[in-house]
């Protein structure tokens, strides 16, 4: 029977890594690096900033962006907030939008969103959410990104800024979680791709004749949704990456991207059940098996691990384990540079797999419906 369950897991291993491999792979390609600098031409940027209660966080991403280069307007939408954001968007020169009460059937950032693009008057928008750090370079690289590419529509990934140590620590682990479930990173977006949200970029005629946002209105991860109808639709999705030119200050502590990124990293809204459960299970024993049964090994009896003693089914177990350490490892050390800073709770972060698949297990099984004071 001990051998039977050994040979089980082995099986399970090797299923899940031939599973995650191309995903880790379209990963560690990498996606387009964005280059400040270049020519302008004819075409204008709007910046559109979707802000609810931001007057903390609001400034430092309007400050770099007055007299970018392109942009002919920065527009914040004040969605309702309670506090200073209207008014500290208007002192950084910005163009503030009153948002509207939310429709029926609407999430508070696509309805945003959506107000933003309509007041919108440049060829390309550029959306950024208020927790981003932007260069005064970024819009004018990603409009040029853009251009080159001929995608339709692109993300950006960031450098992330977490000034705890225990809040990179876990978040390191839950963007190693995307990585595994659903390769991100990756230059081109498939069907199952994820997205950032923070910083969007496209065609203002392209989003205004297809009805982009009305499209996902329903959604409170509206970047995914938005990535994979686009994707469905046919049409080219890439995700640039930002590193030197986009820092993102998400959650200040470990009980903040506990909370804040635990809300939305199961993907609910956008993923079946079916997938759900998947992600679930691969990432189990990819992610958190691998590691655990290569401490125990390590602290095993020396005689139980003697040539003699190990079964097949143990060898064959053993060498898959030791693969998907060896990769969790190499993911480690990719990963690196999407973070301001390393230390130590970045790299003890494979001990914080576990809790990242709580969290995931936590948003498939009981959803969160609150964000912002809004219940969805």
């Amino acid at each position: 029977m001990t051998n039977l369950v050994w040979w089980l897991l082995a099986t399970a291993e090797a299923a899940a890594l031939i599973a995650v491999a191309p995903r880790l792979w379209r990963a560690a390609r990498g996606a387009q690096r964005l280059v400040a600098g270049g020519d302008d031409d004819a075409v204008v940027i709007s910046v559109v900033i979707p802000a609810r209660d931001e007057a903390a966080r609001l400034a430092e991403c309007l400050s770099p962006l007055r007299d970018a280069p392109g942009v002919l307007e920065v527009i914040v939408v004040d969605d309702e907030s309670t506090d200073a954001t209207a008014a500290i968007a208007e002192q950084h020169g910005a163009l503030v939008v009153r948002g509207a009460a939310l429709p029926p059937g609407w999430v508070g950032k696509a309805w945003a969103l959506q107000q933003g693009l309509a007041a919108a008057r440049g060829d390309v928008v550029v959306t950024l959410d208020a927790d981003a750090r932007p260069t005064a370079q970024l819009p004018n690289a990603i409009r040029r990104a853009l251009m080159q590419s001929g995608a339709h529509f692109a993300t950006v990934a960031p450098r992330f800024r977490c000034r705890s140590h225990l809040g990179r620590w876990l978040h390191a682990a839950m963007l190693t979680s995307l990585v595994y479930r659903h390769g991100a990173g990756a230059r081109v977006a498939r069907r199952d791709a994820v997205a950032n949200g923070q910083c969007m970029v496209f065609r203002r005629i392209d989003a205004l004749r297809d009805e982009w946002f009305t499209a996902v209105r329903s959604s409170t991860i509206e970047d995914v949704a938005l990535v994979r109808w686009l994707v469905s639709s046919g049409k080219r999705v890439e995700m640039f990456d930002g590193r030197d030119l986009l820092v993102v200050e998400m959650f200040e502590s470990f009980s903040d991207t506990w909370r804040g990124w635990g809300r939305s990293l199961a993907l609910n809204s956008v993923e079946s059940p079916r997938r759900q459960l998947s992600g679930l299970a691969t990432s189990a024993l990819t992610l958190v098996m691998p590691l655990w049964l290569a401490m125990v090994a390590l602290v095993m009896r020396p005689e139980a691990t003697a040539p003699s003693s190990i079964t097949p089914s143990v060898a064959v177990l053993s060498v898959v384990t030791l693969m998907l350490v060896a990769l969790r490892i190499g993911t480690l050390v990719g990963t690196r540079r999407a973070y301001e800073a390393g230390g130590l709770g970045y790299w003890l972060s494979p001990f914080a797999d576990l809790l990242a698949w709580v969290v995931v297990a936590r948003g498939t099984f009981a959803p969160s419906r609150q964000w912002r004071g809004r219940t969805y």
